[in-house]
């Protein structure tokens, strides 16, 4: 990926080599993105993903707080997602995990076909879509966890999430502002 996304903007530059720390250069997928963006309107535009990868990055070690949705009260998982959603793009998703992955504004994703920004539900407490993430590429996401955690990328492939991974939703407005 150039640096277009990156130059200028200290922030931005912090959470990229934050990634690449976590996960490798390619963690943000933004090339996978790109390449995929160009073949198929379907795709997330390159810029689109790396807002919300962004905007999720700076919110990394702060603290879980059930049925928070805001700096001031901590963040819950869907009220993360919901909060990075509207701060990065302007994108209203609904409040619980549950209402995010049957909202008619999210498409469903194959999981060979996840990209940055993608929403990842998981079944954490023996129902579906109980838990979101986002997804950030190279098999990471970042989410809120639980009580007594903080924010963090952890890996879709460990046993614990692999079991539990019950699909992905893309909004649709990330969608509309891909390349054609």
């Amino acid at each position: 990926m150039s640096g277009r996304f990156w130059t200028g903007s200290l922030l931005a530059g912090a959470a990229c080599l934050l990634v690449a720390a976590c996960a490798g250069p390619a963690a943000l997928g933004i090339d996978d993105v790109t390449a995929a963006a160009a073949a198929a309107p379907t795709d997330v535009s390159d810029a689109a993903a790396s807002q919300v990868a962004i905007t999720a990055m700076n919110f990394l070690d702060r603290p879980y707080h059930a049925g928070g949705q805001s700096l001031e009260t901590g963040f819950d998982c869907s009220g993360f997602t919901r909060h990075v959603f509207s701060e990065a793009l302007g994108i209203d998703l609904p409040r619980s995990a549950q209402a995010q992955a049957q909202a008619p504004s999210l498409r469903p994703v194959a999981r060979d076909a996840l990209q940055a920004g993608d929403l990842v539900f998981f079944n954490t407490q023996r129902r579906a879509h109980s838990h979101v993430g986002i997804y950030l590429g190279n098999g990471r996401f970042i989410h809120a966890p639980r009580t007594g955690a903080q924010i963090r990328t952890e890996s879709m492939a460990t046993a614990y999430w692999a079991r539990r991974y019950d699909g992905a939703r893309r909004p649709v407005a990330l969608v509309a502002t891909a390349n054609p």
